[in-house]
């Protein structure tokens, strides 16, 4: 379960937290379609292109968290989680969420780059 960790922060049940239960894509998929398509009210071709700018943006990412120090790895951790939520790439939201938790944890930091070429290769599928 590389990622999939649960927790409740602060007392509150998990599906009251945004990405808590429930949130991961139809079979823990990379990318949860349902949840890019309310984004782009459906148009396929803004699909293909939110998803790449996601894909570049996590990739870059994702890529500077290795050397980054802790500081700078919460901070690019922050940014990430708000556009993998909002495109539905929810595992890459879960181990964001475990990386803050832990930000100096590089394997954590290599599992997130797994997940990162998962979106990619989703997104490279459906743009041929």
């Amino acid at each position: 379960g590389a990622c999939a960790m649960k927790s409740v922060s602060a007392g509150k049940p998990a599906f009251d937290m945004p990405g808590g239960e429930g949130a991961r894509g139809p079979k823990g998929r990379p990318i949860d379609f349902d949840q890019l398509g309310r984004q782009t009210m459906g148009d396929r071709a803004l699909e293909q292109e939110v998803l790449a700018l996601f894909v570049h943006q996590a990739t870059t990412m994702s890529d500077r968290m290795i050397d980054a120090g802790r500081e700078e790895r919460l901070r690019l951790a922050h940014t990430l989680k708000g556009s993998s939520r909002s495109v539905g790439a929810y595992p890459i939201t879960e181990c964001i969420e475990e990386l803050e938790r832990d930000p100096e944890n590089a394997s954590i930091v290599q599992r997130l780059r797994r997940r990162v070429n998962e979106a990619a290769e989703v997104a490279a599928s459906i743009n041929r």
